[in-house]
């Protein structure tokens, strides 16, 4: 493969891409332009590529006329371009008061009149006296006179904008912007390597734009003056100096229009002695106003250019807001992260905005705040902690509850439990106690769902702290005590999902079990200990016809119906796996 040197570096000639994208260099970082649309990718202070994008409005017909197409493209270039500098001020600078659209207007404006005056009004106040003074009036000497004054007046302005450090860092963007680019039309996949074998020097550049006007400028004032020289016999308004200045300004429309012309003509044609002759200056002015970028700089270049590409490419794709990523992207990278629990990733996501997981399609960006909790949840998920712990609360029969390190997590077993004790009830104003309550899941369920009277009842102050919130409002009795020590009178039901886990088997459970509170796993030696004191207690506390239901282990509901045989017909229903999960006792 043939190979081009360029800025000291060796740039791998592939095949050729056409590409109408070009740029501007912002505040630490870059603007791409596109056919429908726009894109700017900013270094934040915390290192953070921010990327915002717009659509662009449909051009206008008289945007496809040669020259009046080229006026409207510098003033809407103009107007996105201090409107992407404005914005990206607010990303490198979000301490700073961000001016109001009036002094934004203001400084743009008198930006302008400094530029006519700097770059017009100098050159032909020089050109004048000349003629005053010096009483030289040779019109094409003059005319050449007030244009290469111009065009130093351009160079001694970016040699001395360029030692400003600030200036000069926005120049390496510059740099960056082009490179990209030129990698792109080179046929280069945009790795930030190739882009840095790339040239810093593009044939759209702005400041080529500027040399064919000074150029133009130099031509058409000429026969301006010639024009004058030949009127002013005729009417003396044409003699005027002031009207000379005004007519200078009133073909600023054309000049740029015939420059942006010639921009775009040689822009597209092949490379050769003449067109590499026509671009030299332009190219040789670009020096001064591009720099070599650093590889963080190309990083940025390349996101804003991917990015206005993709947009350009896809008419229905939706833009984005900077410190906003695209939601779809966020939520398939968070599923990946997660590994064999991939549909943890919505629950997170679900919890973080507020919807169902049925709504999660219809989220089209999400601020990087956002995105940040929802990986910090991930990483809690990959260290072992539960998902009800990360999000702080739990669902339980269509109920959403607190939960935390004090409670055991309810599972869907338990909803078993809680649906048979409504069933049990049978829609009769009875009296409920709910035995090692924790979370209250079981409690406000039954309180929920039926005329009962209930009482919660537990051991541990940390459960009935959340007990108490959970249940807040339901009416629902709370009491601390071991098992039945400090319950008073008697009931129509007693439920209860006790710890049942044997103690010798809770090592071998997995983290996200054994993170959860040692009191509501350990069941004792065979994991019975707590069935034992029902079936010994429960008849002082029940009613006539009253009933006991409890969950259980996988394998205990034999042992646990022989432990409640005594006191009355025992039976057993299966959970949603099949297997025997709650014991029934009827009195």
């Amino acid at each position: 493969m043939e190979n081009k040197q360029t800025d000291n570096k060796y740039e791998p000639a592939g095949k050729i891409r056409r590409t109408m994208i070009g740029g501007q260099a912002l505040l630490e970082g870059v603007m791409m332009r596109g056919a429908t649309s726009v894109a700017m990718a900013v270094r934040a202070p915390d290192g953070e590529i921010e990327i915002e994008t717009e659509r662009l409005k449909p051009r206008s017909k008289a945007s496809k006329i040669p020259i009046v197409r080229g006026v409207i493209s510098f003033v809407n270039s103009l107007a996105v371009g201090v409107r992407s500098l404005m914005k990206s001020s607010e990303i490198c600078f979000p301490e700073e008061e961000t001016p109001s659209k009036t002094s934004t207007m203001l400084a743009t404006v008198l930006g302008v009149v400094l530029a006519v005056g700097l770059f017009i009004g100098i050159p032909y106040l020089a050109k004048w006296l000349i003629e005053r003074f010096a009483d030289y009036h040779n019109l094409i000497v003059l005319s050449v006179i007030e244009g290469v004054l111009r065009l130093v007046i351009f160079i001694v302005y970016l040699a001395l904008v360029r030692l400003m450090s600030d200036i000069k860092r926005t120049f390496m963007y510059h740099g960056a912007e082009h490179r990209t680019i030129n990698c792109y039309e080179r046929g280069l996949p945009l790795t930030v390597e190739n882009v840095q074998s790339c040239s810093t020097k593009h044939n759209r550049c702005g400041t080529t734009f500027i040399f064919f006007v000074v150029i133009f400028a130099i031509i058409i004032y000429a026969l301006l003056n010639w024009l004058f020289s030949y009127l002013s016999g005729f009417a003396s308004v044409f003699s005027e100096s002031w009207f000379a200045l005004l007519m200078r300004l009133l073909l600023l429309p054309l000049i740029a229009g015939l420059s942006f012309e010639l921009l775009r003509f040689l822009a597209i044609l092949p490379d050769n002695k003449f067109t590499d002759a026509l671009r030299a200056p332009g190219l040789a002015l670009q020096k001064l106003s591009t720099c070599i970028p650093d590889d963080d700089m190309a990083e940025v270049a390349i996101a804003a250019f991917n990015a206005v590409l993709e947009l350009d490419a896809q008419p229905n794709k939706p833009t984005i807001k900077f410190y906003e990523r695209e939601f779809a992207k966020e939520r398939a990278a968070l599923a990946e992260k997660l590994g064999d629990n991939p549909q943890d990733a919505d629950w997170i996501y679900c919890d973080i905005l507020g919807k169902k997981r049925s709504e999660l399609g219809g989220v089209q960006n999400i601020k990087i705040g956002l995105v940040k909790k929802a990986n910090e949840y991930a990483d809690r998920l990959l260290d072992g902690e539960p998902l009800d712990y990360v999000l702080g609360n739990s669902e339980f029969c269509g109920i959403k509850l607190k939960v935390d390190k004090r409670v055991l997590i309810p599972r869907f077993e338990t909803e078993v439990l809680a649906e048979t004790a409504v069933k049990l009830l049978d829609g009769e104003s009875k009296s409920v106690l709910d035995l090692c309550t924790g979370s209250g899941c079981i409690a406000a369920y039954i309180a929920r769902n039926s005329a009962a009277a209930v009482t919660a009842s537990d051991l541990s102050d940390d459960a009935l702290e959340v007990a108490r919130e959970n249940l807040k409002g339901l009416g629902v009795d709370i009491v601390k005590s071991d098992m039945f020590e400090n319950i008073d009178g008697k009931f129509d039901l007693i439920v209860s999902n006790p710890p049942y886990v044997r103690s010798g088997d809770i090592a071998e459970l997995s983290k996200q079990v054994t993170c959860q509170p040692h009191m509501a796993l350990d069941g004792g030696d065979d994991g019975l200990k707590f069935y034992r004191i029902i079936a010994e207690r429960a008849r002082e506390h029940l009613n006539p016809n009253g009933a006991i239901a409890v969950e259980v282990g996988y394998d205990q509901a034999e042992s646990v119906s022989a432990l409640f045989a005594k006191l009355g017909k025992t039976s057993v229903i299966k959970d949603l796996d099949g297997k025997d999960r709650i014991v029934v006792c009827k009195i």
